[in-house]
Parts: structure tokens; C-alpha cells; sequence
């Protein structure tokens, strides 16, 4: 197994950081990896947002729902939906744009900032730094977009933390592979038995790492998705003109 590969199969989210700032080579290296990832037709409608300053990621932390690592980290990147960039392509060229008023729109956007926070994680963590993504900033869109100076036609759609690390995080166990890898069709039958297994390990894992309020993966799920948990996403897209209703 290559160092990547190894890289990529010890993931764990660290949510623990010195005070070491991160140097402008590290930090500079990350984020052109991430500019090379790849986006749907070279739209490249993802942007970043590097926020350093202590004041502004404690704002941060705040909005996300009280996540002091936030304001811990010295770096946090806020990946921005960013048609706003490519409306200005779309009228140079004579036209109207229109994508972002479609599903496939935001679709394509959240698959291509997805693809980018892999890039930025991964070349973050290749330099020794700890990472964590953060979805919470989707709490307060709104929040984000005035903190950020966000134009109509932008999301922020998802955060990293990243930092030097003060205290490593153990590796949080998976289901069972069969629920991750289907081959040639989609098979669901083995769903149930994988689920008992894992709330089991779970469960172990949790009083392992002296975690008492931690629950089994079913459990957990139901306290989360029995609601829409950041109901403010669909509204302010909307005031931004991401409209996905076509």
C-alpha cells in the first residue's frame, strides 16, 4: 500500500489544535491542490474563503452551533457554491445564465465542492496537519454569507478546520463494506444484519474512548433525520438566487 492510500484509509477527524499557527507555503500548497480538482465542464463555480483572524472564527464556532474547535484551529476554509463567478463568464459570452435556478445546479455544485474538500483534506493532512469538516456552518447561512461578504448567486456550503495537532482523535469504525461497495447491482439484503453489528460496535467503541453520551448509528441517525435539522438552507439559497426549481 502506497503513502496515499495509507493517508487516506487512517482518516480521522481532529478536533484538537496547538496555537502553531499554519505557515503561508503550508497553507498556500493546500489550497492550490484544491484549486486543481476537477469541476463539471471546467465550470470551476467553487471558491474558497481563508479565514485566520481569532475574532472571525469565533463568530464561526458560533454560528456552527458551539464548536470551539473552530475558533481552535488556526485556518478555516469555508467552500463556497460560487455561480456568481460563472454568471459573469455566462454574460460576457452574450447569454443568460440559468443553472442556478436548477437541481442540477446545486447538484453539480455541492459534487464539485465535495471533490474539493477532499483535495483540501487530503493535501492537509499529507503535511502532517489535522482536519475536521464542518457542516454546521449550514445552521446560519445567512450568518456566513454577511460574515463573509457572500454576493448573490454563492452558497457556503460546507467548512474545514485545519491546524496542527495538539491531541490525535482515535479512527471511528465504519459498517460493514457490504453496505459501502455493491458489485454490478445494488444489494440492500445484508442492510439490517450490518446495522445490528455496528450499533454493537459503536456502542463498544463509545466506552472505549470514555464517550458516555455517545449513541449506536441507528440511534443517533433518529435523533438527527427524523427533522430537516438546518432549516434555514432552503429559504436563504432561495434569497440567493439558487432556486432549484427546475
Amino acid at each position: 500500500m502506497n503513502a496515499t492510500l495509507k493517508l487516506q484509509q487512517a482518516h480521522r477527524s481532529i478536533r484538537s489544535y496547538t496555537d502553531e499557527p499554519v505557515s503561508d507555503a503550508m497553507l498556500d500548497a493546500i489550497i492550490a491542490a484544491a484549486q486543481r480538482a476537477p469541476t463539471s465542464m471546467n465550470m470551476q463555480e467553487i471558491s474558497l474563503v481563508v479565514v485566520r483572524d481569532a475574532g472571525r472564527r469565533a463568530r464561526i464556532a458560533e454560528m456552527a452551533g458551539s464548536q470551539p474547535w473552530i475558533a481552535q484551529a488556526s485556518v478555516f476554509i469555508t467552500v463556497v457554491i460560487d455561480f456568481h463567478k460563472t454568471d459573469l463568464g455566462v454574460r460576457k459570452a452574450g447569454l443568460a445564465q440559468l443553472i442556478q435556478e436548477s437541481m442540477e445546479g446545486f447538484g453539480v455544485a455541492a459534487v464539485d465542492a465535495g471533490i474539493v474538500l477532499a483535495n483540501l483534506m487530503l493535501a492537509a493532512q499529507s503535511l502532517g496537519l489535522g482536519v475536521v469538516p464542518i457542516g454546521g456552518i449550514r445552521r446560519d447561512p445567512q450568518g456566513m454569507i454577511d460574515l463573509l461578504g457572500l454576493p448573490p448567486l454563492t452558497f457556503p456550503l460546507v467548512g474545514l478546520c485545519l491546524g496542527h495537532i495538539a491531541h490525535d482523535a482515535p479512527q471511528k469504525p465504519r459498517l460493514d463494506s457490504r453496505t459501502f461497495r455493491h458489485d454490478e447491482r445494488y444489494d440492500a439484503s445484508g442492510y439490517s444484519a450490518a446495522i445490528d453489528v455496528y450499533d454493537e460496535t459503536l456502542k463498544h467503541h463509545w466506552r472505549e474512548v470514555t464517550r458516555s453520551q455517545g449513541l449506536p448509528w441507528s440511534e443517533a441517525l433518529a435523533a438527527r433525520l427524523h427533522s430537516v435539522y438546518f432549516p434555514q438552507v432552503k429559504p436563504v439559497a432561495a434569497m440567493q438566487g439558487l432556486l432549484n426549481d427546475k
